[in-house]
């Protein structure tokens, strides 16, 4: 075996995947509750930081500034 055959199975990538999208909506979900009258930038850096403990190597991208913008704009409702 080769070292670029540990993978994960179909089954447990996706069960990875969706626990994280889970995470990633929990977080901004809870945001959006506690968020009026915030700017974006400070509704981005509680995202990060309710998400950087959660994950291996997190890396914050692009999605979490939209997540951020749409939560300040009221896109999210409780």
């Amino acid at each position: 075996m080769q070292s670029r055959d540990i993978s994960w199975n179909d089954e447990a990538r996706a069960k990875i995947l969706e626990d994280s999208d889970r995470v990633l909506r929990e977080a901004v979900l809870e945001l959006a509750k506690t968020s009026e009258g915030r700017s974006s930038d400070e509704v981005y850096a509680d995202l990060i930081s309710s998400l950087k403990d959660r994950f291996i190597d997190f890396k914050p991208g692009p999605d979490i500034r939209k997540y951020a913008d749409a939560i300040v704009a009221g896109e999210f409702s409780g």
